[in-house]
């Protein structure tokens, strides 16, 4: 098994990076927020998770090993596979995730596109005891007087300063989104970070 890999950054993508190690360009899977933290030219090191299918081998990377063991961990309930555990991973913080199942809260599991309720019932029995208590190392809700971020914005302003843009790019580009986005809260649907990124880039494109 693949514990981590380690190299310099050769290449972002929406969804994915390359490391090299060892002369070979290493494409890995990541959330938004992982990405946000890389520069290409920049030695990075990444826990990372080895997928195994019948025509393919899929490599995830994390930011640290308590991501990927909690991503592991969410796989052993029915149902979620490397997708959908990415997809958890990319809206809430390993912590959060323990900190959601310990306390029973349905509404942090269904703001993750592709958990419905009763999704969300069924893990939180299934995943009850197994992903361990919260650390406490988790945000616990925004600096007093401040109003919380949307998650879907935060992360999206990340993955885009992560990407190279100016701030004032990635803030120009979420407002050029946000009509996507509560156009399907309207029908009762939450577009994935990723799905946001790549319309995000599309609006940045137009506009150079």
């Amino acid at each position: 098994m693949i514990a981590f890999i380690s190299g310099p950054v050769a290449a972002l993508a929406p969804d994915a990076a390359v490391v090299e190690v060892g002369g070979v360009g290493m494409a890995v899977q990541c959330t938004p927020g992982t990405l946000a933290a890389l520069r290409v030219g920049e030695h990075t090191r990444l826990a990372v998770s080895l997928v195994v299918r019948e025509d393919s081998l899929t490599l995830y990377g994390f930011a640290d090993d308590d991501e990927r063991q909690v991503f592991e961990l969410l796989q052993t309930a029915s149902g979620v596979g490397p997708r959908l555990a990415q997809a958890m991973l990319a809206m809430h913080r390993p912590d959060a995730l323990r900190s959601a199942v310990a306390q029973g809260d349905e509404k942090a599991l269904t703001a993750v596109p592709g958990i419905g309720r009763r999704g969300a019932q069924r893990l939180l029995l299934e995943l009850a005891g197994r992903l361990g208590e919260p650390t406490g190392t988790a945000p616990t809700g925004p600096p007093a007087g401040a109003a919380a971020p949307t998650p879907w914005s935060s992360q999206l302003h990340a993955a885009l300063v992560g990407l190279g843009y100016a701030p004032r790019e990635a803030e120009e580009a979420i407002a050029a989104v946000t009509p996507q986005v509560e156009a399907a809260a309207a029908d009762g649907v939450t577009p994935s970070v990723s799905t946001l990124l790549r319309a995000a880039l599309r609006t940045l494109n137009r506009a150079r």
